[in-house]
């Protein structure tokens, strides 16, 4: 057999056994513009994304000199990467649910810093969202079993994409520990939409710091902001709060605009705004949120677990 046609042989072996084609490879596929591809697109990330980490146990496996133990490490790595598959379906297929609930057309919002008020005005010359008052000064306190949440309207500002943002800090506190300190950005328009462009994100063990995963910045790495809270709504509308692709893609449903709760620092009666908050990067998970008007978020309440965030205390 001569060299060319044992390369041919051998090659064509190489594609049978790994299951991969030279020419048409399905990662090198056209994918069409939209909802859709964007799913697509991040589906693959998430398979390749499993190889990687599939290898990598692998080889810290087979590093291990105890032959019992390097094999059930390597069963281990097997099984993660089965979970994981499963987890990168689910999420295509919550990502498909949301193209239907949104439409097809990519997500490019049109940002123009004329389109946005001073956040020093908002509470003065400018009417806040009722649902959502990005008031100056203004801090509400939340209570959910050991954890305390402390968010406040702070005076500082960060420029994204030319508009001027009202900083927002908010404090995740476990029996008195810092766990997670999160700075936001909002921003609201002249017609009373609030839109998130980002946020800066620390995880705390110990004391230390863990994580900054979460974090992003709109135009930035085609992060895109979105809005948190509309100033129009309409029960069964379905929104995108941000956009970071696979690491930051909350959306939210208006489910009532007539609910009721009561909590120890608010309540509301028949006009309480009810959303149902999630993530295609969690499928499966959600939370229903009462916004009381003038006051803001009350209550976030997992339907899941039966976990309730319920605001205790506002300060002016």
């Amino acid at each position: 057999m001569d060299r060319f046609r044992k390369s041919i042989v051998v090659l064509s072996m190489f594609c049978l056994v790994t299951g991969q084609a030279t020419a048409g490879d399905s990662d090198d596929e056209e994918i069409a513009p939209g909802c859709t591809g964007i799913a697509t697109a991040a589906f693959k990330a998430c398979r390749h994304e499993i190889q990687d980490d599939f290898w990598i146990a692998t080889g810290n496996c087979n590093n291990l000199p105890d032959p019992s133990a390097r094999a059930e490490c390597n069963e281990k790595a097997k099984a993660a990467r089965e979970e994981a598959r499963e987890d990168c379906e689910a999420q295509r297929a919550a990502r498909g649910e949301l193209c239907t609930a949104i439409g097809e057309a990519p997500y490019a919002p049109q940002i123009n810093r004329s389109m946005f008020v001073n956040p020093a005005d908002i509470g003065g010359s400018v009417a806040p969202n009722p649902y959502f008052p990005l008031v100056r000064g203004r801090t509400w306190i939340l209570k959910s079993g050991d954890e305390t949440i402390t968010t406040t309207v702070t005076r500082e500002t960060k420029r994204i994409l030319g508009v001027t943002c009202a900083v927002i800090q908010d404090v995740v506190e476990e029996d008195g520990e810092v766990i997670e300190s999160t700075k936001d950005w909002y921003a609201q328009d002249l017609q009373g939409n609030v839109w998130y462009f980002g946020e800066s994100t620390q995880d705390f063990e110990n004391g230390e710091l863990f994580s900054i995963d979460g974090s992003w910045t709109a135009g930035l790495d085609g992060a895109r902001a979105g809005i948190v809270m509309k100033a129009m709504r309409t029960v069964g509308d379905v929104y995108r709060q941000e956009f970071s692709l696979a690491n930051a893609e909350d959306a939210a449903e208006i489910i009532s605009l007539t609910g009721s709760a009561s909590v120890p620092a608010g309540s509301c009666n028949g006009d309480c705004l009810i959303t149902k908050d999630y993530t295609p990067i969690s499928p499966g998970v959600f939370e229903h949120k009462y916004y009381a008007p003038g006051v803001g978020m009350i209550l976030e309440v997992d339907p899941n677990t039966g976990k309730r965030v319920e605001l205790v205390e506002i300060r002016n």
